[in-house]
């Protein structure tokens, strides 16, 4: 028979068993028809069989894991399968706690070491008795006196140490109950009666602009370091403002991404602030600082003393004011020098600093007497 007539026969066998459907995959049919399995003399169970016997070296080929199983496998990562394991990984998550525990606190005593370094003040001996009994002969109140039932109060080493210790920290007033042994009222009480008896007893000496013998005596500590004609040193430090009202942050936040208000001084190198500007908002810097500054007022209005001095064999009747590199480059400002040729040249920066720069330290304690 030949295929065109088994091909026919084919069809109509199919569409007697398809209620007259006509066979749609003859094209298939066509490109398949040569394989060995429609050949006649095909016997598919050798063909299983041979194929079922692998030989060692073949490599058989897993199937993937399904979406879910993968996914089930995820949650379930980490997560003990036995009593064992569960023990064994508590015991790691209780060291690690342990460790981490361990470290910070590490870190804390750290800080808390660095922070009580950075942030002690000392005074001398000599000056702390000279203010007390300034301020006991001129106030009764940091004299000891009887109470009404006869005892003694407060001595005049309490009341003066828990004034000044709140103002060098800017501690409460309940922060030296403990140290000083006087209540938080009492403390209050110091604090205040200590700012004014220093604005009545040393007004006169230190609260003031300087003469023209404090002038000279300035000239003199300058020439003497290297610098005549210097008369101190000017700049800014910012005080952050923890309270600052929400309305007025976006005034007075600057760089440090926070609330502030710019503190310009005047230090001399004996730790004398005759200047200070205290007020302007933490967006400016220190050349807006000193386009609202007093301290050329008197210079303006012609009544400022008189300096002169000799460098080079020229006379010169202004004095000047050591600064760093922001400030402009007028006649009452010396900058710094920052590369040094010499060895005179190279103790500017110290004398800088020793002249008060108005440095972090100094300007810290009149910030906080400002409180």
């Amino acid at each position: 028979m030949a295929i065109t007539d088994v091909e026919a026969k084919a069809h109509e066998l199919y569409k007697q068993k398809q209620n007259n459907k006509a066979f749609k995959l003859y094209h298939c049919w066509m490109g398949m028809r040569h394989l060995s399995r429609w050949q006649p003399g095909y016997d598919s169970t050798v063909v299983s069989q041979s194929s079922s016997k692998r030989s060692s070296d073949e490599v058989v080929s897993v199937r993937p894991d399904g979406q879910k199983k993968a996914k089930a496998q995820r949650k379930m990562k980490g997560v003990a399968t036995s009593l064992d394991d569960f023990n064994n990984t508590l015991s790691e998550m209780q060291g690690e706690r342990i460790t981490i525990r361990k470290n910070i606190e590490e870190m804390m005593d750290y800080q808390k070491q660095r922070d009580e370094k950075k942030m002690r003040f000392r005074m001398r001996r000599p000056l702390f008795f000279r203010i007390m009994n300034a301020l006991a002969a001129k106030d009764k109140f940091f004299q000891q006196l009887p109470d009404a039932t006869g005892k003694l109060g407060a001595s005049s080493h309490q009341k003066c140490t828990a004034a000044l210790r709140c103002l060098a920290y800017g501690s409460a007033s309940d922060a030296v109950d403990e140290y000083i042994k006087i209540a938080e009222s009492t403390a209050k009480e110091c604090l205040v009666h200590f700012v004014q008896g220093i604005r009545k007893v040393f007004t006169n000496e230190y609260l003031r602009r300087p003469t023209v013998t404090d002038l000279q005596r300035l000239l003199r500590d300058g020439e003497r370091r290297g610098f005549p004609g210097m008369m101190g040193s000017i700049d800014c430090m910012h005080w952050q403002w923890k309270n600052c009202p929400r309305a007025w942050k976006g005034l007075y936040q600057g760089r440090s991404k926070s609330a502030t208000v710019i503190l310009e001084a005047v230090a001399s190198g004996d730790l004398w602030i005759w200047h200070a500007f205290f007020g302007t908002p933490g967006t400016c810097n220190d050349i807006n600082v000193l386009a609202r500054s007093p301290v050329f007022d008197d210079l303006y209005q012609g009544r400022a003393p008189e300096v002169t001095f000799n460098v080079n064999g020229n006379t010169y009747n202004r004095g000047y004011y050591l600064t760093d590199g922001i400030y402009p480059k007028w006649a009452v400002f010396m900058p710094a020098i920052r590369l040094p040729l010499s060895p005179v040249d190279d103790c500017s920066p110290n004398v800088k600093n020793q002249f008060g720069k108005t440095s972090n330290v100094r300007l810290g304690f009149y910030k906080h007497a400002l409180q």
